[in-house]
C-alpha cells in the first residue's frame, strides 16, 4: 500500500490543527453567509418521486439482473478480443518485412476475425435492454430515453472496429511493441 494512502486512512477522523488556508475558507464562508438571501429562514423540503415497493425489493434479492449480466459478458468479451487483437497486431509487426506486407496481412486478419459470440450478445442487448431495464419513453421522439445522454444501443463489432483501434501502420505497431 502506498505510504500516502496509508497515512490518509490512518488519519481519518483525526482533528488536525487549523491552517491559514482553513482560516481563509472559514472567513470567506462567514462573509458569504452574511449576504445570503436564505439566511435565517428554513430551506424548502425537497420532495422525492421515489417510493420503494415490494416488486423492487424482491428484484433486489435476486442479484444482478439479466441485462446486467449480459452487459458484463459483453465487456468481458471485448476485453478478451482487445487482448488477442493487440497481441496479434504486435506479432504481425515483428514478422512483417515491409509496411505494405503488414497492412495487407493486418487487413486480412481484421476481415477474418470472428465477433460472432459478442455480436450475438450485443444484438440481444439492443433488442431486450429497454424492456428488461424498464427504460421510460420520451414522448417527443417516441423512443426510449437516452442513458447519460447516449443511446442504449451498442454497435456490432467488425473489421472497421479493429482497424480503428489497431491501424494497419507498421511503424505504429512496432512503436507499441
Amino acid at each position: 500500500m502506498d505510504k500516502r494512502e496509508l497515512q490518509d486512512i490512518m488519519s481519518q477522523g483525526a482533528i488536525r490543527p487549523e491552517t491559514p488556508e482553513d482560516r481563509r475558507e472559514r472567513k470567506l464562508l462567514k462573509e458569504e453567509l452574511e449576504t445570503s438571501p436564505v439566511r435565517g429562514r428554513p430551506l424548502r423540503q425537497r420532495l422525492r418521486n421515489f417510493r420503494p415497493d415490494a416488486d423492487s425489493a424482491i428484484r433486489a434479492l435476486g442479484g444482478p439482473t439479466i441485462w446486467m449480466r449480459r452487459l458484463r459478458a459483453i465487456e468481458d468479451e471485448l476485453d478478451r478480443h482487445e487482448e488477442q487483437l493487440g497481441a496479434a497486431w504486435r506479432e504481425l509487426a515483428d514478422q512483417a518485412a515491409d509496411p505494405e506486407e503488414f497492412a495487407r496481412g493486418w487487413r486480412a486478419t481484421a476481415e477474418r476475425w470472428s465477433f460472432a459470440q459478442v455480436n450475438e450478445l450485443i444484438d440481444r442487448h439492443n433488442r431486450n435492454f429497454p424492456a428488461e431495464a424498464r427504460l421510460p419513453m420520451d414522448p417527443r421522439t417516441r423512443d426510449f430515453v437516452k442513458i447519460n445522454g447516449r443511446p442504449y444501443e451498442r454497435e456490432p463489432l467488425d473489421a472497421g472496429w479493429i482497424l480503428e483501434r489497431w491501424p494497419p501502420d507498421l511503424a505504429a505497431a512496432r512503436h507499441a511493441a
